[in-house]
């Protein structure tokens, strides 16, 4: 299945859902409304001539203090139909939050609470959103393009 039809079924279900078509990327990106990233998803998941079943993995990206602006990448595979989709959402640096998608595929939990400990961005409604490789007490999200790593971490120097 095309990437245009894909985007064609998702407008015909849920109207003005995708902002932009990316072709080149591999798989290639549709760009979304991040308010309703749950819907989409949900539809994507089950709809049975998508069935987009596993997400493969939920990254972010951070634009910079300049354009005010941060991603959320989620990378879809259908394991039925070896189809593959990019969705993006951009959404405010300065308020970094977009809806959690843990409820419709599990192993969002963990990949969202990646990207909420090394980026900072909240995940609404995500079951349990802790940090996850860094320690609960550590100062910022150190893959923010403005970080600024802290000196000390109780009392062992972190600078090399």
């Amino acid at each position: 299945m095309s990437i245009e039809e894909i985007k064609e079924m998702i407008n015909n279900h849920l109207p003005e859902m995708v902002r932009e078509v990316i072709q080149n990327t591999t798989p290639a990106t549709l760009m979304v409304d991040p308010s309703r990233i749950v819907e989409l998803c949900a539809f994507l998941r089950s709809d049975k001539s998508l069935y987009f079943d596993s997400l493969s993995c939920l990254t972010a990206l951070d634009n910079g203090p300049e354009s005010g602006t941060m991603e959320v990448v989620y990378t879809l595979y259908s394991i039925p139909y070896d189809y593959k989709l990019n969705i993006r959402c951009e959404i405010d640096r300065n308020l970094p939050q977009i809806p959690s998608v843990a409820s419709v595929w599990r192993t969002a939990d963990w990949h969202e609470r990646e990207a909420f400990d090394l980026f900072g961005i909240n995940f609404l409604n995500h079951p349990d959103l802790r940090r996850i490789l860094l320690p609960t007490d550590w100062e910022g999200h150190p893959l923010l393009k403005d970080y600024s790593q802290q000196e000390k971490y109780h009392g062992i120097t972190v600078k090399y």
